[in-house]
């Protein structure tokens, strides 16, 4: 059985993406690409059996709503829900004209950031206190990310289901928010910088210190046994 797919933010960067994946997945076929401008009804989403949002978090909510009424099945991979809106969809999924009808939102489907999730809220209980710091590119719109979002309440959640209080934190002044927003009581850090930007390192910095006597290593080779060693640092081999 072939499903039908529509995606929402076509044009964009994990748009244009999934619209690839889907074209290459066996079993699954593109029927329409929209982006901005585009009416989300049953005449443009061509028959699509399931339609994938990756658009912003200012329209992805309107999306759905419009997708359900159109009658498909809605896969959302934009973040910066919040828990009203998703009372919404939940309401909306409770009318009988949206019988049969299923959304599934995820602030993100690669494996590893699931297992990071997973592995965070296990090990929560074990620490005193446990705070999120996030790492995204300059043009993301939404802060924390959803991810962010997501780890911080599974391990509120794990820190609560273990009996443990709040975490310690002596600040008394932070007028600039420097702490960080706050999910469930876990503070969350958003950073955002340019390609090789990594929290805690300069975008200029190697990755790794090369090994000594490497072609980029600051520091000479090391002279063998015997040789003679003038100033300078370099080693002059006897004759």
């Amino acid at each position: 059985m072939t499903i039908r797919v529509a995606v929402v933010g076509a044009a964009g960067r994990m748009g244009s993406t999934v619209c690839q994946a889907v074209q290459d997945a066996e079993g699954l076929e593109l029927v329409a690409r929209l982006d901005v401008g585009d009416t989300l009804d049953a005449e443009h989403l061509a028959g699509a059996d399931v339609a994938v949002d990756f658009t912003v978090p200012s329209v992805t909510e309107a999306n759905v709503h419009a997708l359900l009424d159109a009658g498909v099945d809605v896969v959302v991979g934009t973040t910066g829900w919040t828990e009203e809106s998703y009372g919404h969809v939940r309401e909306h999924l409770a009318r009988p004209e949206a019988a049969g009808r299923s959304v599934l939102i995820a602030p993100n489907f690669a494996l590893s950031a699931v297992l990071a999730m997973s592995f965070a809220a296990k090990a929560a209980p074990y620490f005193e206190s446990a705070e999120v710091i996030e790492l995204h590119h300059p043009n993301k719109v939404d802060a924390p990310s959803g991810t962010a979002v997501a780890t911080a309440q599974g391990i509120a959640a794990a820190r609560a289901k273990a009996g443990l209080g709040a975490m310690p934190d002596a600040t008394q002044t932070d007028p600039d928010g420097a702490r960080g927003a706050v999910v469930d009581g876990v503070h969350v850090h958003a950073v955002r910088g340019g390609p090789g930007c990594h929290a805690g390192r300069h975008p200029d910095r190697p990755r790794r210190r090369p090994r000594c006597g490497g072609r980029r290593c600051p520091r000479p080779r090391r002279a063998p046994a015997g040789a003679d060693r003038p100033r300078g640092g370099r080693a002059r081999q006897p004759r």
